[in-house]
């Protein structure tokens, strides 16, 4: 009987349905937006071009009959009587006469204009002087003007717009006469104000805007939107039929204009398509949620079908990652053929990475044994003494129940703490009588000059601080940072600790080795100050692994040598007594 084999992976059929269904959503909804968009856009543009043909022939219309109003109101029997009275004494140059004169015209054009709605209503002299103004805005029309000289091409009567100081009008005039001879000229102004651009706006359905030269005069536009209008912008309004102020697409048209000013009607394209686009996106909803229902139930009793070889395989994963036993090759499900295929896989790439890690982890241990070996073997009686201190500062790491990953950082570290002597020279290194002051700081620069030489190798750097502090002391006396109790790491310390008892148990070409129970007594005597007291009894606990000695024995040692811990040590180092030049007691550097 043939042996089924497992099922196929399938989740490239659920995700490829899905995406299928996700990407002709995708399409449909593009063209559906494309095709409002550009159907709003089309309207908006036949809207305003029918606006921009109405009001073009209603501001005709309106400006033939600003014209025929002028000339109407400049038929004003008075008017003309008060003008010409004016005219006749600005010859006699009675300036009392003159402001009689000047008045009788202001009450004219008041009662003129209080009979219409006009926004300026100004009599000037022959010369085109404003002698007197009236009206809404009579303020915005300065008295000793000449704006019909400025406007001269217009002829006797006619429209068109002006620019004042204060905005723009649509400017009309006509001529004031008696007998066939003229005596001034009637000005009529109605201001192109906000007011003015909400009338146009009403009657357009759309926004207005109002522009003079290369600055907005009025507009029925947010606030926000007309301060986009930049001189650049305004420059481009007559010549676009699009424009994208502020990111918002507007259509325009330019209703009118004459000179510099210009009047035009804009619509936003995104304002107008949001009704069509809500509607489209509500219907596109409806058929989206149905398509993804219909590619859920399809695709449901796929997903089934790899979810619990999958759940399998990730709980062995995470068991193996919580366990850290990465030796066990994880089983094979017998539910899928994928899966299985993965496992054993991954259960080879694991073999492969293990036995990696073990060469790389035998690679570093040697090159560290190899550079302790050689630092040791400089000088016959310091041989083995790297080894010590790291197999020394294990047992007492453990005895202060420290991680086993910090275990492996002291172990490595104890075996490089002196690396740094090797920069230094044997004349100083094995000299075997005093020591100079300047040999001395030579011998102390050790922990610097070896924290510089394993920066340079990256692997190392968990193991910098024990090489460049393990000469720190609890009571800032050390070197090289006079670091003081809990500032200098616990492995320094320990490290510390474990290179004072080897080197006053060791023989020196100086003095004879001295015993454990010694070496206990000189360490509690300067617990403290000196040396890490937790350390020490650390050392101490662990001396019946170090020798044969009880440890009842080193209880007694070491209760009557903390009875002494008061006293202060004048030496600088952790070992022996050696003199320099001159008869000076120092340490021994271990």
């Amino acid at each position: 009987m043939l042996r089924r084999s497992p099922p196929r992976f399938v989740v490239r059929t659920t995700i490829a349905t899905l995406a299928m269904v996700a990407t002709v959503l995708t399409a449909v909804f593009v063209g559906v937006a494309l095709n409002v968009r550009d159907r709003v856009r089309a309207a908006v543009t036949d809207k305003l071009e029918a606006s921009q043909r109405t009001l073009s022939e209603l501001e005709q219309r309106r400006a033939r009959e600003l014209s025929v109003q002028v000339a109407t109101l400049a038929e004003s029997p008075t008017l003309k009587t008060a003008v010409a009275s004016h005219m006749i004494e600005m010859r006699s140059k009675d300036s009392k006469y003159q402001a009689v004169v000047l008045n009788a015209i202001d009450r004219e054009l008041n009662v003129i204009a209080s009979r219409t709605s006009l926004d300026v209503l100004a009599a000037t002299d022959v010369s085109g002087t404003v002698l007197a103004v009236a009206g809404r805005r009579n303020a915005d029309w300065p008295r000793q003007s000449r704006v019909l000289a400025q406007h001269a091409e217009h002829g006797g009567s006619g429209s068109a717009y002006v620019s004042m100081p204060t905005g723009v009008f649509q400017f009309a005039s006509a001529p004031l006469s008696i007998q066939g001879t003229p005596v001034g000229t009637l000005q009529l102004g109605k201001a192109l104000d906000e007011r003015y651009a909400r009338e146009l706006s009403t009657l357009s359905g759309a926004a207005t805007l109002i522009s003079a030269g290369n600055s907005v005069v009025a507009t029925t536009l947010p606030a926000q939107v007309a301060s986009g209008f930049t001189p650049q912008t305004l420059s481009t309004l007559s010549t676009s039929s699009i424009v994208t102020v502020k990111g918002l697409e507007y259509a325009t048209r330019l209703l009118y204009q004459d000179g510099d000013t210009r009047v035009y009607a804009l619509d936003s394209i995104g304002e107008s398509t949001r009704a069509p686009m809500q509607s489209a996106l509500r219907a596109m909803l409806i058929f989206a949620i149905c398509s993804f229902a219909l590619a859920a139930v399809a695709s449901f009793w796929l997903a089934r079908t790899i979810s619990r070889p999958i759940d399998t395989l990730s709980k062995s994963l995470s068991e193996m990652t919580s366990s850290r036993d990465f030796d066990n090759p994880l089983p094979a499900t017998g539910i899928s053929l994928e899966v299985d295929t993965l496992t054993a896989t991954f259960n080879t790439m694991m073999r492969s990475v293990s036995t990696a890690e073990a060469e790389r982890r035998g690679t570093y241990v040697g090159a560290i044994k190899a550079l302790a070996m050689a630092l040791d073997a400089r000088d016959p009686y310091t041989a083995g003494h790297s080894e010590r201190v790291s197999n020394i500062s294990e047992l007492i790491g453990r005895q202060m129940n420290l991680p086993e990953d910090q275990i492996e950082v002291l172990r490595l570290g104890a075996l490089l703490h002196d690396i740094g002597k090797i920069g230094i020279s044997d004349a100083v290194l094995r000299k075997p009588g005093p020591l100079t002051p300047e040999e001395y700081t030579t011998i102390r620069e050790h922990p610097t000059m070896g924290a510089r030489i394993l920066r340079s190798v990256p692997f190392l750097a968990p193991h910098i601080p024990i090489v460049e502090l393990h000469h720190e002391r609890p009571d800032g006396e050390g070197y090289p940072h006079r670091l003081r109790g809990s500032e200098t790491p616990v492995l320094a310390r320990i490290v510390h600790v474990a290179d004072a008892f080897d080197a006053i148990t060791s023989a020196r070409a100086y003095r004879r080795a001295r015993g454990s129970s010694q070496a206990l007594r000189e360490l509690w005597r300067y617990a403290g100050t000196q040396f890490d007291t937790e350390v020490v009894q650390a050392l101490t606990a662990t001396m019946p692994q170090i020798e044969g000695t009880t440890f009842g024995d080193l209880e007694k040692s070491a209760a009557s040598m903390n009875s002494s811990k008061s006293a202060r040590l004048t030496l600088v180092g952790p070992t022996a007594p050696r003199k320099l030049a001159g008869g000076r007691l120092v340490n021994n550097e271990s």
